[in-house]
């Protein structure tokens, strides 16, 4: 039996468990996949026990994708250019790294949500290691600006000129946001976390799509966009089954059915 986790702090409210024993049922894999919560200054030292204890591999959730990264001996393109992984194969001695997250988002936001991110306005909140990994999926579907909003402004603003040469991105702090409304806010900041809503113009969601990528809950966030007029609202379910179905192809070969989960996770 192939042993799997998922690494966090908080961690309690993670349905990764349920995904991977889901998709390993459907793929006939026998596995066991467990939840551990790291201190927040102990990450290493918690994966390297795992590693130890024969895990074959992890998914890395906030706040530890910057540390996964410095982790790895090995990154895959998407995990090298977020600088930041979510998902750790171990192949030998060897520590692989991908970074799976801005897949499932684009998969959720194009196939569940239906929606057209080409020639769009795309406000992304935050600017840590969940926006890393979604930042060059989303300038790969073309759209017409992406801006990074963050509480702080420079660390926007690095982020941002990162990634401008896929696309045309800008950065800036939370308070620069204008009054006026985008095609689509992400969410990607930690605050749904601890139940809080980021400082941001009420305007912007207006005829917006408002995702947010905290999930098993009605955010702050989400609550915001309802009465501020956004057109869809959804949480990061879709996201989060996504990339854990590339996840589990990563490490076994085997595609599973993420649609299926999807379905069976909705309450």
């Amino acid at each position: 039996m192939k042993r799997f986790a998922v690494f966090g702090n908080p961690i309690q409210h993670s349905l990764s468990p349920s995904i991977h024993q889901q998709f390993a049922e459907q793929t006939g894999i026998s596995i066991s996949y467990q939840k551990i919560l790291a201190p927040t200054d102990g990450f290493a030292a918690a994966a390297a026990d795992f590693i130890q204890q024969g895990g074959s591999g992890f998914n890395i959730t906030v706040p530890f994708k910057l540390d996964a990264f410095q982790l790895a001996h090995q990154h895959s393109a998407y995990a090298k250019i977020a600088g930041a992984v979510n998902t750790i194969k171990i192949q030998g001695a060897d520590i692989i790294g991908e970074n799976t997250d801005g897949t499932g988002l684009v998969s959720d936001l194009m196939e569940n949500l239906e929606l057209e991110l080409n020639a769009k306005t795309i406000l992304i909140l935050g600017a840590g290691g969940a926006t890393r990994g979604i930042l060059l999926p989303l300038l790969e579907q073309n759209p017409k600006r992406l801006m990074v909003a963050n509480r702080n402004a420079s660390k926007a603003l690095e982020l941002s000129e990162d990634f401008s040469k896929y696309g045309k991105t800008c950065g800036f702090g939370l308070e620069k946001i204008k009054n006026e409304p985008v095609d689509i806010i992400i969410n990607a900041t930690s605050a749904s976390l601890d139940n809080q809503m980021p400082a941001i113009a009420d305007g912007c969601a207006a005829g917006a799509v408002c995702y947010d990528l905290m999930y098993g809950k009605q955010t702050p966030f989400m609550n915001w966009a309802k009465a501020h007029g956004a057109r869809v609202i959804s949480d990061g379910l879709g996201m989060l089954v996504g990339q854990a179905a590339a996840s589990f192809e990563f490490w076994t070969g085997k595609k599973p059915d993420a649609q299926a989960v999807i379905q069976n996770l909705k309450p």
